[in-house]
């Protein structure tokens, strides 16, 4: 399996905003973003150049991937995905990174950043309408369960939740019950659950030039 082997503050300071690469830090003082905002690289500092179309396309497409953590292959093919769904390709895009395993790991605050949702959910912590899985891309659907493995819950990573994750304000389309460490869908996220700092159109202008 590819991994993103790029350091997280620089893509982040590449982007110009905060994507949450490394959960908690992100909301300290240590954060890239707060003391060294600025591209990185010997130019960085002379401020950000103004962006052509296509280049205002590629930085809203490169954003996105970082954000949710995906490689270039595994982009265009939910990319290629979302086409296939009837309606507007940019909003399907979204709702198909947003109902990833994942991401749901990280939106109900199981896991400090996508990555670690990622390691999570690759090392077996999760069971989906009470079956294992361990693939990170698992698409999730209205109703589905997720939860905790019984076996799992001693783990340092879900054993020191407590109060943090029972205060947790989760997005619209899921549920929480802290007690089961468990999150259940709703429905499909709508357009105020999506990210506002991503937009969906400039993605599907950028692969249909």
């Amino acid at each position: 399996m590819g991994k993103i082997l790029d350091p997280k503050c620089k893509m982040c300071r590449r982007a110009g905003e905060k994507l949450m690469l490394k959960g908690d830090r992100c909301l300290t003082q240590k954060c890239a973003i707060i003391k060294r905002n600025y591209p990185p690289g010997f130019h960085g500092t002379k401020g950000k150049k103004r962006l052509s179309d296509y280049g205002t396309q590629l930085y809203e497409k490169q954003k996105a991937k970082r954000t949710y953590g995906l490689l270039e292959k595994q982009f265009r093919l939910t990319y290629e995905n979302a086409k296939k769904i009837k309606g507007d390709t940019g909003k399907n895009l979204m709702m198909l990174l947003e109902m990833r395993l994942d991401n749901a790991v990280f939106r109900t605050g199981l896991a400090a950043s996508r990555a670690l949702a990622r390691q999570l959910v690759n090392h077996g912590h999760f069971t989906v309408n009470g079956k294992k899985v361990n693939i990170p891309s698992f698409q999730l659907k209205p109703g589905d369960l997720i939860t905790v493995k019984i076996s799992s819950r001693r783990n340092k990573h879900f054993k020191d939740l407590g109060d943090k994750y029972k205060q947790y304000v989760p997005p619209s389309w899921m549920t929480v019950e802290p007690k089961e460490l468990s999150v259940k869908i709703l429905h499909q996220p709508i357009e105020i659950d999506i990210p506002a700092n991503i937009s969906p159109q400039a993605i599907v202008e950028f692969y249909s030039r």
